[in-house]
């Protein structure tokens, strides 16, 4: 077993009185890509915005890379080398594309610097000036991965990266995060996609009603993949 980049024990949160996650464990092993997958309502994001620090948990303990961050708050985790790419994408509509790209800090040595960006995504270059939120949505997309990529963060936490993204999209979503995992990155992907899940990810936790029901092999959900989309509704 490689050792756990990100450690998440006996988790547990609410919003107000409603319990949105009940006593979540997993791991994700360094460069690894694991997913969260589920029907809507599951608790998908709760989980990963309490990994970064966005949502109170009332139980359990997160663990990055060997350190308790349970109590520390966001911009403390991101700078220690976690990083979240939210489902709405978090580009800055006054801010131009460059911009956005140089706002995060760079937390460690990143091999994804601004050149390099360029290099892989022209369109990012050519409208470098443009404001971020001109971009088609699966631009936007990009630029979003791209940003917290170029900060060097050892964990990123992805939510509906595909989503309403076009086929062609959705391979270089893929493209990036595969290319990004085989240089040690370690990933936390939610993802409704059953499909591309299969094509990036190592292994699969399935969510229902706020908890973890199974962990599962990337085999085993491509063997299981008609019951699984039945599951989930998709």
């Amino acid at each position: 077993m490689r050792n756990a980049a990100l450690e998440v024990e006996g988790l547990s949160a609410r919003y107000g009185e409603a319990q949105a996650l009940r006593d979540v464990s997993l791991h994700v092993g360094e460069g690894e890509l694991v997913t969260l997958v589920g029907r809507n309502g599951a608790g998908k994001t709760t989980l990963l915005r309490c990994v970064m620090g966005l949502h109170r948990q009332s139980t359990g303990s997160i663990r990055l890379n060997g350190r308790d961050i349970s109590q520390w708050a966001p911009h403390t985790r991101a700078r220690a080398g976690l990083a979240y790419v939210p489902d709405d994408r978090g580009i800055y509509a006054t801010l131009a594309v460059e911009e956005n790209l140089k706002l995060p800090p760079v937390v460690a040595n990143t091999r994804w610097p601004l050149k390099r960006i360029y290099e892989t995504f022209p369109v990012l270059r050519e409208r470098r000036a443009q404001a971020g939120t001109k971009l088609s949505g699966g631009e936007q997309q990009m630029l979003a991965i791209a940003r917290a990529l170029r900060t060097g963060a050892s964990v990123l936490l992805l939510d509906e990266p595909t989503e309403g993204l076009a086929p062609v999209l959705v391979q270089r979503v893929a493209a990036m995060l595969q290319e990004a995992k085989r240089e040690g990155t370690t990933v936390l992907l939610v993802e409704q996609n059953l499909r591309f899940a299969t094509t990036v990810a190592d292994r699969h936790y399935l969510l229902a009603q706020g908890q973890i029901v199974e962990a599962l092999a990337n085999q085993e959900v491509i063997a299981r993949e008609s019951e699984l989309l039945r599951h989930l509704g998709v």
